[in-house]
């Protein structure tokens, strides 16, 4: 699910882009807050940073005596992805295994799909393995599907969610193009 939320970060610029003043300082201490929020990638709470939408304030910076850098105190609004249990979403297959399949989507890396949570498919192994259905569905790589979040694990030293999904129920599965 996108969510927007506010923030409240510091910016810490160095002494050389100091000299600058309004927009350009603004320029600055945004440049620096995209820095961290890409470098945070995600948290367990807000899920994966996608943008900063509006730099509300930005309050008086505070020297640091031994750089020389300042620290500012910022206010900010972002959109942040994150997955919840029963939600729908579509992801790509990246990998078939005889267990399951492991999909990706958006920002979210890690996904799987067990054999056990897709009741009408089979394996089918090979040299290109894939799941196919009854009714002649496929799974195979690079797929589109349509799947539900049974749940999701945090994973901190990754900084990201790993997801576990099904494809039972309504107009789930791979997606006709």
């Amino acid at each position: 699910m996108y969510l927007e939320i506010e923030m409240n970060s510091h910016v810490l610029i160095p002494p050389e882009e100091l000299h600058e003043e309004g927009l350009m300082l603004q320029r600055a201490i945004m440049i620096h807050l995209l820095d961290d929020i890409a470098k945070k990638k995600a948290t367990k709470d807000h899920g994966y940073f996608l943008a900063v939408t509006t730099l509300n304030s930005i309050g008086e910076g505070k020297v640091r005596e031994l750089t020389g850098d300042v620290l500012f105190p910022v206010s900010f609004n972002c959109i942040t992805f994150k997955p919840f249990k029963g939600e729908v979403l579509q992801g790509v297959v990246e990998k078939i295994l005889k267990h399951g399949v492991l999909l990706k989507c958006g920002p979210i890396e890690t996904i799987f799909l067990s054999n056990k949570t897709m009741k009408d498919y089979k394996f089918v192994p090979g040299e290109n393995p894939m799941f196919l259905s009854e009714n002649h569905s496929k799974l195979e790589k690079n797929e589109v599907v349509r799947f539900m979040v049974l749940g999701w694990k945090w994973v901190e030293s990754e900084r990201e969610f790993q997801l576990l999904a099904t494809l039972e129920g309504d107009f789930l599965g791979p997606i006709a193009e």
